[in-house]
C-alpha cells in the first residue's frame, strides 16, 4: 500500500496535518494557560466583594472563598489604596511573578512552555486588571500543580482530536485521489498495455474521457502518439511490401531491358540524322535503367549503394538531364537554362547525382505543367573551397504548406496527387551518401529552389558512409 501514489499520499497528508497541529499546539496551551490564570482573578475578585461590605467574616468563611477562587490570597488595589482582602497561609516562598495586563505574544508563549517543562510545584504571583472597573489593579497567589495539570490535559487533549482530524482528512483525501487521480492513470495503464499487445491496431489507440484538464492532456498526447506510431508501423509495412515487389520487378525487367541494349546498337548504325542524334541518349538511359535495375534500388528494402566517386564535367550529367526532360515536355510552353561553367569538375557518383537532379527537375517540370502556365526551370552551379553547391530552381505555383512540412517523408511529402514523395527521400538518402545535404532553399508563389550541397573532404563522406 505504502508503494502506492494514493497510500504515499495518505501518509504525507497524515504527516503534514500533525505538523500544523504541533505549530498550532504551543500558541493554543499558552491561550489557555492565560484564560485559566485570568479566571482565576475573576473567581478571586468575586471572592473578595464579600469582604467589602463587611471586614468581619469568620476563618471558615475566608477559607472557603480561597479554596473555591482557587488562590492562597488575593490583594485589590482601589482609590490608591492597596488593600489585602483575602488572605491564607502560604506553603512556600513565591517562585515568580507573571503581569497579565498587557502580555506579548511571546511572552505568554515563553511562560507557558517554561510551565510544561517545570515539574516542581512552585507559588506565583498573578497580576492583572479587575473586571467591571472593580479597581485599578488585582493580585493572587497560587499553586502550579493544577495549572500545570490543566495544561496537560488540555494539550492531550488536542493531541487527540489534531490525531482524529488527520485520519479523517487523510481518508477523505485518499478516496478523492483514488477516485479523481489513480483510477483515471490505472484506465490509461490499461489502455497503453491493450495498444502494446497490436500496436497496428488502430482500434486500440486510446479515447481521451478524462473531465480533468492534466489528464486530458495527457491522454491526447498519447493517443497522438499512438496514432503516428500505427501510421509509421503501417508505412514501414508498405514500404517492406514495395521493397519485395520491386525486387522481383527488377529482375525480369533487367532482362527485357537487356535485350532492348541490343536493338539501340542497330539503331545507332541507322543514317537518319534524327535517330543519330538520340540514339546515344536512348542508349545511356537504357544503361541507367539496366543499372537501377541490378543494384536492386527498392526503396523500403535494398539499401543504396556507397557512391564511386569520379571526377567528371557537370554540365555533361546537366545537359542529359535537361535533354531528357525536353523529351516530355511536347508542346507545353517550358524552357529550361543552365548555369554551369564548362570547366567545373566534381567528384562524385555521376550516375547517383543523374538520378538527383532528374528528380528535381522532373517535380519542377510535373508542377509548372500541372499549374497550366508557362514557366522555367533553371540548374546553377559553384564552387567553393569547401564544397560544390547545385542549385534547381523552377517558376512554378509553389510547394504546399503541408508538403513542406513532410517533404522528406515517404507517402506524406507528395505535391501532387497521386505522388508518393519518394524521389526526394531516395534524393536526399543519395545526397547524404556523398555526406552532403538536400535542402529546400525557398517555396512561395515566385517559385522553388533546392539546394544541394557536395562537400571536398573525404573524412565527411567517411562518416556518410558509416
Amino acid at each position: 500500500m505504502f508503494n502506492t501514489l494514493s497510500g504515499r499520499f495518505l501518509i504525507l497528508t497524515i504527516i503534514f496535518v500533525m505538523i500544523a497541529e504541533v505549530l498550532i499546539f504551543v500558541p493554543s496551551v499558552a491561550r489557555f494557560r492565560e484564560d485559566y490564570l485570568l479566571a482565576r482573578l475573576e473567581r478571586a475578585q468575586i471572592a473578595s466583594l464579600a469582604t467589602l461590605e463587611n471586614d468581619m467574616i469568620s476563618a471558615e468563611t475566608e477559607a472557603e472563598l480561597l479554596r473555591n477562587a482557587g488562590v492562597f490570597n488575593v490583594v485589590l488595589r482601589r482609590n490608591d489604596v492597596r488593600r489585602l482582602a483575602l488572605s491564607s497561609p502560604i506553603p512556600q516562598e513565591i517562585h515568580a511573578t507573571f503581569d497579565l495586563r498587557d502580555p506579548s505574544a511571546l511572552v505568554l508563549l515563553r511562560d507557558a512552555l517554561a510551565r510544561l517543562i517545570d515539574t516542581e510545584q512552585r507559588v506565583i504571583r498573578v497580576v492583572g486588571n479587575p473586571v467591571n472597573d472593580a479597581g485599578t489593579l488585582i493580585e493572587v497567589t497560587m499553586d502550579t500543580k493544577t495549572l500545570r495539570e490543566a495544561m496537560l490535559d488540555y494539550g492531550v487533549n488536542i493531541l487527540w482530536i489534531s490525531l482524529l482530524i488527520s485520519v479523517v482528512t487523510a481518508g477523505l483525501l485518499f478516496l478523492a485521489v483514488r477516485i479523481v487521480l489513480v483510477r483515471p492513470i490505472k484506465d490509461v495503464i490499461h489502455s497503453m498495455k491493450s495498444y502494446q499487445k497490436a500496436p497496428e491496431d488502430a482500434r486500440r489507440i486510446i479515447a481521451p474521457t478524462s473531465s480533468t484538464r492534466e489528464l486530458r492532456d495527457a491522454q491526447e498526447a498519447l493517443a497522438e502518439l499512438q496514432a503516428q506510431l500505427t501510421a509509421s508501423l503501417k508505412q514501414k509495412d508498405r514500404l517492406a511490401q514495395l521493397g519485395g515487389a520491386v525486387s522481383k520487378i527488377s529482375h525480369d525487367l533487367r532482362n527485357i531491358l537487356t535485350s532492348a541494349q541490343l536493338f539501340t546498337d542497330r539503331i545507332e548504325s541507322s543514317e537518319d540524322p534524327m535517330v543519330a542524334r538520340l540514339a546515344p541518349k536512348l542508349v545511356n538511359s537504357i544503361t541507367r535503367a539496366v543499372n537501377l535495375c541490378e543494384s536492386t534500388l527498392a526503396f523500403g528494402k535494398a539499401e543504396e549503394p556507397a557512391p564511386t566517386l569520379n571526377r567528371f564535367a557537370l554540365i555533361d550529367v546537366v545537359e542529359d538531364v535537361i535533354a531528357s526532360e525536353r523529351l516530355a515536355v511536347g508542346e507545353f510552353d517550358l524552357s529550361f537554362a543552365e548555369d554551369v561553367p564548362s570547366h567545373l569538375m566534381v567528384r562524385a557518383d555521376s550516375e547517383q547525382l543523374y538520378r538527383v537532379l532528374g528528380n528535381l527537375v522532373r517535380n519542377a517540370r510535373q508542377a509548372i505543367i500541372a499549374n497550366g502556365e508557362a514557366g522555367e526551370i533553371a540548374i546553377s552551379a559553384e564552387e567553393t573551397t569547401e564544397a560544390w553547391w547545385i542549385r534547381v530552381r523552377d517558376t512554378g505555383p509553389g510547394l504546399p504548406m503541408k508538403a513542406q512540412e513532410n517533404l522528406f517523408t515517404a507517402f506524406q511529402g507528395n505535391a501532387r496527387k497521386g505522388g508518393t514523395g519518394l524521389g526526394l527521400l531516395i534524393s536526399q538518402e543519395l545526397i547524404r551518401g556523398h555526406g552532403g545535404s538536400l535542402e529546400l532553399s525557398f517555396s512561395d508563389a515566385t517559385g522553388t529552389c533546392f539546394e544541394i550541397c557536395l562537400p571536398k573532404s573525404d573524412l565527411t563522406i567517411a562518416n556518410a558512409a558509416e
